[in-house]
This record gives structure tokens, sequence and C-alpha cells, in this order.
């Protein structure tokens, strides 16, 4: 069977570092989600429950954006 060959600029190193930094942005994600749900669970202020959802959605946007390079990457 024929293998595909990777570019000699994608290295083993690229696809460790995605290793690290994809799980790493995840847990940011879910630390967030965790702590906007203690913060409503326990009745905190509504003002920091707004800060908090904020900022979910731009470390799930971080998150993605990753994700996403780790794919386009990976495929060449």
């Amino acid at each position: 069977m024929l293998e595909e060959r990777r570019p000699a600029r994608y290295t083993k190193s690229m696809a460790n570092i995605f290793d690290y930094i994809i799980p790493i942005a995840l847990f940011a994600v879910l630390a967030v989600l965790l702590a906007g749900l203690w913060n409503m669970m326990r009745g905190g202020s509504a003002s920091r429950s707004q800060t908090l959802m904020r900022w979910r959605v731009l470390l799930q946007f971080a998150a993605i954006l990753i994700i996403m390079a780790a794919f386009y990457f990976a495929g060449r």
C-alpha cells in the first residue's frame, strides 16, 4: 500500500504541541463553565455570572480555533 508522506514542515513537534494545547483549552472551558454553574447555584451576583458567561464563550471560540488548526496541520 502507498503511504502518505507529510511535507517536511509538518514535524512531530507540531503534533506534540496540539497534544498539550487542546486538553488545556478544553479544561479551561470546563473550569469556567463549572465556576459559572457554581455561582448560579449558590445565588451569586448576576454581574459575575455574565462575566463568566463571556469568558466561557471566548474560551470556546479559542478552543474551536485550536482544534481546527490541529485538523488543518494534520491534513497537510
